[in-house]
């Protein structure tokens, strides 16, 4: 009985074919070219490819083939090497692409070409870099020639493709010349990088543009400033800038909180940026400082109709989360090459006329003039000199007695603080304190202050002159500052104080800033049994809701309204209006600024509790003041003690 080739044991075939042999067989039909293998003498798998025509008998019966087969061992391995590189690289997350330089038309292309480009091979295949956006014939041409003779300028490069359905992605191109007998092979892998740019660009972001705002950062605002002034050297042109900075903007933070005052800063971006041309520079510098370079606009009219527009802008007020704010800027301009040449100086000038516009009031804008960098050098000096202070126990209390109408007995004393500045003797706080709220040092000095204080009045106590309330201003920072009531508590404690002999005073304007949050405060310093006053009453806009509900003690009538109480009906009807109030709240009143026997005679008529001022004497420093607190007192009469 004759065996078929899938009936000899140890013969493999695929099964496509053997089928293909079965139903040849059957049909009694030749075959050709099959493949099949077997395990040869030395254990090896040898492959054959085999033609043959079956044979039967006269009966019809299959006796067997008759034909010939080839040992395409070698063979049989090549295409199985090529097809496991064919699929290795078929599963590559790059695109491959062989390209041929004589017609510039690919080749053979791997799967990922197709899937990353949205083309069949076939289609591919008709195609060359040109039709996918890679640049002209000529330009793609000569990137291969270069490549051929040897150059590494084109061996890897990026550039952008387009997909089939018009949409371009970045790539980076790697690529090989390979000689043939055909001629030259180009070899190119092509890598996605859009991930790469996107964070690439990400990064640029971070580095040169602010994150809240979108505006170029003060890198980017420099070098944009460089290339402007290196370009209106060329051409001869002039340069504005302007640097802004909002009035007051810790306030907005303090009271509303940071993220009302990112939100304040985003609008504020948005409504400069309708102030400039397309051409022009707007930036970011940090915190709430703006700065605008303008193009071509070198003299004081071009840049000042900017500065009209850009303080036109802060008119209306700006709507946050529900409620309307209102916020100004104060503004310094520079000119190129009018003021200076290089942009560290421009901007270093623009900064000293911001600071000259805010000396002027706010709310307004300066040029630079020459006469400015000494002034700011003046006031860098000044406060370089504060940051020293502290340290240097530099700072000193005065004390001015407060006497009681009735009485004529002392009340108590207002510390006022006084700087003696090296080089510089006295230094009054109209000097000072506006820098120490402008560098926020007022919260220590504050605090250095409430702990002076306390000493003195424990001080006091133990020589026996003693029990002295001493009252000490707080500014509107400090009150803001969420250690205040700490800083207090703790220097009572330090001093062993009795609290109710401490007493602070806080203007009516810094109360009145956020009502809802001071009523919050003052309920923590009232908790510590200290006296809480109303400085500057009346110049402010407290509400008398707000006034029932804070926990204060005292109202302090403004100098402003004694100075003339006597001879101003106004003033007067103020004066007493004041008081009137204050007592129908409970509240006592003290008047600052006395300075006539007419004045006290007035407050003495309409009841007022309290009055300070010149008429009984002026701020003493702590000695004197211990000598007149010994020496004499107020009289009941009214008459002063002492006239210093």
């Amino acid at each position: 009985m004759c065996q078929t080739g899938w009936d000899i044991p140890g013969v493999r075939w695929n099964v496509p074919e053997r089928t293909v042999l079965e139903e040849r067989l059957a049909a009694r039909e030749s075959f050709r070219d099959a493949v099949c293998s077997w395990i040869d003498a030395d254990g090896a798998r040898r492959h054959f490819q085999i033609s043959g025509e079956p044979k039967f008998d006269l009966s019809g019966r299959f006796t067997g083939y008759r034909g010939i087969g080839n040992d395409v061992t070698d063979r049989v391995h090549r295409d199985d090497d090529q097809r496991r590189f064919r699929s290795a690289i078929d599963a590559t997350a790059d695109a491959i692409f062989l390209l041929d330089r004589a017609t510039l038309r690919f080749t053979d292309v791997n799967d990922t070409a197709c899937r990353m480009l949205g083309y069949s091979l076939q289609e591919l295949l008709a195609l060359g870099p040109m039709e996918l956006g890679a640049g002209s014939r000529d330009y793609i041409g000569g990137i291969y020639d270069d490549l051929i003779s040897g150059s590494a300028a084109y061996k890897v490069t990026e550039l952008w493709l387009q997909r089939r359905d018009g949409s371009r992605f970045p790539v980076e191109i790697h690529r090989q010349a390979h000689r043939s007998d055909d001629g030259w092979t180009i070899v190119a892998v092509a890598r996605d990088i859009t991930e790469r740019k996107e964070a690439e660009g990400r990064l640029r972001q971070l580095a040169h543009y602010d994150q809240l705002t979108g505006l170029p950062n003060r890198t980017l605002f420099y070098d944009s400033l460089k290339s402007t002034l290196a370009l209106a050297e060329q051409r001869h042109l002039g340069v504005g800038v302007l640097l802004i900075d909002l009035d007051r903007f810790k306030n907005v933070n303090d009271t509303l909180g940071h993220s009302t005052g990112d939100e304040l800063l985003r609008q504020v971006s948005q409504r400069l940026m309708k102030c400039v041309r397309a051409k022009d520079t707007i930036g970011r510098l940090g915190g709430d400082e703006f700065a605008l370079i303008l193009s071509d606009a070198g003299n004081v009219h071009s840049a000042s109709i900017v500065a009209n527009k850009v303080m036109r802008a802060f008119r209306q007020p700006f709507t946050l989360e529900g409620r309307e704010v209102t916020m100004t800027a104060s503004i310094g301009l520079t000119v190129y090459p009018t003021d200076a040449l290089e942009a560290d100086t421009l901007i270093k000038y623009a900064d000293s006329a911001m600071y000259e516009a805010k000396d002027a009031g706010r709310n307004t804008f300066r040029f630079y003039t020459e006469d400015m960098n000494s002034r700011m050098l003046q006031k860098c000096a000044l406060e370089d000199d504060l940051r020293r202070a502290i340290e240097h126990d530099e700072f000193v209390l005065y004390y001015q007695p407060k006497m009681q109408v009735d009485t004529g007995e002392w009340s108590g004393v207002e510390a006022l603080i006084r700087w003696n500045r090296p080089g510089h003797g006295l230094v009054s706080p109209a000097v000072f304190v506006p820098a120490l709220e402008e560098t926020g040092l007022i919260v220590p000095v504050g605090a250095w202050v409430i702990n002076a204080a306390c000493r003195k009045i424990s001080n006091w106590e133990h020589a026996g002159i003693g029990p002295i309330p001493v009252a000490v201003n707080v500014s509107g920072r400090q009150f803001l500052h969420e250690g205040l009531a700490a800083t207090i508590e703790a220097a009572i404690r330090r001093y062993r104080i009795e609290p109710s002999l401490l007493e602070i005073e806080i203007t009516e304007s810094s109360l009145m800033s956020n009502a809802e949050h001071t009523v919050d405060v003052l309920q923590d310093l009232k908790a510590l049994g200290i006296r809480i006053s109303i400085d500057d009453f009346g110049t402010g806009y407290s509400s008398l809701a707000y006034l029932k509900r804070f926990p204060i003690d005292k109202l302090k009538i403004d100098i402003a309204f004694i100075r003339d109480v006597t001879t101003n009906e106004d003033d007067a009807a103020i004066t007493t209006a004041i008081i009137n109030m204050a007592h129908s709240l409970k509240l006592k009143v003290i008047a600052e600024g006395v300075e006539t026997l007419e004045q006290l005679e007035f407050l003495r008529t309409h009841r007022c509790d309290e009055i300070q001022g010149y008429y009984f004497s002026r701020p003493l420093p702590a000695p004197e003041l211990k000598k007149l607190r010994q020496s004499s007192r107020v009289g009941r009469s009214g008459g002063p003690a002492a006239i210093c």
